[in-house]
């Protein structure tokens, strides 16, 4: 069998991957791209970031479609056909599929295989019977459901965010395990949409890894929607009765057993790296159910293997985390500059309503590190925007130290949108002296970022000592 070489082969066409080919093919390589499905765009554009936003707006406008009465209008309970929601959901991604068409990569040189690929030794790879070799490759398989090992989940019917964007009918009663950001966002959606929702979670508060304070007002929010929520909580066994619905056992903090029924059972408890599929026993790659292991420059102990996005073993499962390491892996395979990652400034959101996001430090972990730092809020019912919408639910809260960010929680309207200022500013270690003496428009949310930052330097502007210094300044000077 022939062997056919290549300057790369990157397995795996999420985002991570597209970007690196894209970059890789124009800039000279001979590149093969091979994904295993029969689609370009990953996990993201068919199941996770681009329908489950898609769905939560859907489910906003239902929600201020009941509200209307707020602003003033005549409020109306609007019926969901959810086959006809998921069928708009599915013309979204359709309409952002356009830019993954693999025919778009293939012009820029770069061959697209949809088939998949099994490495046979550290240099080379099985496709559909043909021997592939490279001087470098880029894995990046993402992740799929974590699915835990629940007594009777295996005998179950149940839905992930593989299969939730095809549901035809409502639930009635939807029962959701796990209350991180996929669980939440869902949780919420499904009860403005008008199902009965009950999430269940091991760990005491909802986002656990997210700042308690922001957490536990979302959570107060959404059990205003509606959600019944049980914290602290594990379920036990899993069963479908003869009418099909879903029995859920489960222990509480205090100990009590519940059983929870519904007629749907989400499971959302986390995201799996795809690491069982292509051989890599054979590379000297190292890798376990967390992920595959990398250095700091994103490679493997394979030097000319590099891993990136989902299937590497980090929490940060996340879009833009892949699209970054994209930069570091082009910046390595295609310059050989040896860049490396830093996730010191890295963002997070929570696409809830009002949404939770996030940078640096909570105010849990700094305070873990024996931090000294100050804590500075502001609250979005003092913002003149949040009132004129009537989405004044919400603070920013900063962990301050000598004037710089350490941190940041939002909980608030386009609180993602938000961040972004808050993230250049710690990006480029900026003081935040430097955001309160920038413009803000007004009225706009932003606001809220100069506003939280003056509560810094109010209470040093109004002390008795600059008082004084007024006073002294108002005798002396003419």
């Amino acid at each position: 069998m022939i062997e056919e070489r290549r300057d790369l082969i990157i397995i795996g066409g999420g985002a991570g991957g597209l970007s690196v080919a894209s970059a890789a093919a124009q800039l000279g390589l001979n590149v093969t791209l091979i994904e295993k499905q029969d689609k370009l765009g990953g996990d993201c554009l068919h199941y996770g970031c681009v329908p489950s936003k898609t769905l939560i707006h859907s489910a906003k406008v239902a929600h201020l479609m009941r509200h209307a009465d707020k602003v003033g209008l005549e409020a109306m309970v609007p019926p969901t056909n959810l086959a006809k929601v998921n069928q708009h959901v599915k013309s979204v991604i359709d309409k952002i599929q356009v830019h993954d068409n693999p025919e778009r990569f293939r012009d820029y040189g770069c061959e697209v295989l949809f088939t998949s690929a099994k490495f046979i030794n550290t240099h080379q790879v099985e496709v559909d019977g043909r021997i592939l070799s490279a001087k470098r490759f880029v894995l990046a398989m993402g992740s799929h459901p974590a699915v835990p090992p629940i007594a009777g989940l295996d005998t179950v019917a149940y839905q992930t965010n593989e299969s939730i964007f095809s549901m035809q009918n409502l639930p009635k009663h939807l029962v959701v395990l796990g209350a991180g950001a996929i669980g939440i966002e869902l949780a919420q959606a499904f009860v403005r949409l008008g199902s009965q929702v009950t999430v269940i979670e091991m760990a005491p508060h909802i986002i656990p890894a997210a700042d308690h304070e922001a957490s536990q007002a979302l959570l107060i929010q959404l059990e205003a929607e509606g959600i019944d929520f049980h914290l602290a909580s594990k379920v036990t066994a899993v069963q479908q009765d003869e009418h099909g619905m879903k029995v859920v056992e489960c222990e509480s903090k205090y100990g009590e057993t519940l059983t929870i029924i519904g007629d749907e059972l989400l499971v959302a408890t986390g995201r799996s790296p795809n690491v069982n599929d292509v051989n890599l026993d054979v590379t000297g790659v190292a890798y376990s159910p967390r992920g595959i292991e990398v250095d700091a420059r994103l490679r493997t102990r394979a030097k000319h293997i590099f891993a990136m996005g989902d299937v590497v073993a980090s929490p940060y499962k996340f879009t833009h985390v892949a699209e970054y390491h994209a930069g570091i892996v082009i910046a390595n395979v295609v310059f050989r500059v040896p860049k490396k990652t830093d996730y010191r400034v890295l963002p997070t959101v929570v696409f809830s309503d009002p949404e939770l996001a996030s940078v640096g430090l909570t105010e849990q972990q700094a305070a873990q590190q024996g931090l000294q730092f100050e804590v500075l809020r502001f609250y979005f019912n003092d913002v003149d925007r949040a009132i004129t919408e009537v989405e004044t639910q919400g603070f920013v809260k900063l962990l301050v130290a000598k004037g710089y960010i350490l941190g940041a929680t939002l909980l608030g309207p386009h609180a993602g949108e938000l961040l972004a200022e808050i993230v250049l500013a710690m990006q480029a270690k900026i003081k935040i002296g430097v955001i309160s003496a920038a413009i803000h428009a007004y009225p706009t949310l932003a606001q809220i970022n100069r506003r939280v930052v003056n509560t810094y330097y109010g209470a040093k502007l109004f002390s008795p000592r600059t008082r004084k210094i007024v006073a002294w300044i108002k005798r002396v000077l003419p």
